[in-house]
């Protein structure tokens, strides 16, 4: 579909699924490179992530534990400024290797909040997996390991981005046609 509504908001297409697959494939392929004899823990954040995570996972060649997590800070179209914490690492994350899977980082507020909270449990090593990164709005200081792509300070939703927890379930990426 070229274009979607959403709630109150019309959107147009901005990245067909096969893009999308590509960017997800070259990640894998890099993560699996880089931890093939570490055994991490995969700790998608949900809600946003779960298609990408879903698929990147499928993807990768080692088999290692999945345990989601959830984290809160946007409401409508922007962050909130403030982080709620609803499903929080395991503690098995203690001395691991752990691999953050995100949707999107922006400002990087939310995942400077995340990422305190894993340092919490004193891991072995934390990277950062995001699909999608907006340089133009980082105000953090934080190595990002793994981006898939950099885009501008668009708003996007589909592959499990939302507009007011809809618009998750398209396949292809759409931006804000205003």
């Amino acid at each position: 579909m070229e274009k979607i509504q959403v709630s109150d908001k019309q959107f147009k297409l901005y990245m067909p699924q096969a893009e999308l697959q590509d960017i997800v494939q070259r990640l894998a392929t890099q993560i699996s490179h880089d931890y093939q004899s570490r055994n991490p823990i995969l700790c998608p954040i949900l809600t946003g992530s779960f298609m990408f995570a879903a698929d990147l996972v499928g993807q990768l060649d080692f088999d290692a534990p999945v345990s989601f997590v959830r984290y809160a800070s946007y409401s409508g179209m922007s962050s909130s400024g403030q982080v709620e914490e609803i499903i929080g690492f395991p503690k098995s994350c203690q001395g691991r290797d752990v691999i953050i899977i995100e949707d999107i980082i922006d400002s990087g507020i939310s995942m400077d909040y995340v990422l305190s909270r894993i340092r919490s449990l004193q891991p072995a090593s934390v990277s950062i997996c995001t699909l999608f990164f907006k340089p133009g709005c980082f105000t953090k200081d934080f190595p990002i390991q793994y981006i898939g792509k950099k885009i501008a300070n668009d708003f996007i939703v589909g592959y499990g981005l939302d507009y007011n927890g809809l618009g998750r379930t398209y396949r292809d990426i759409y931006i804000l046609d205003e």
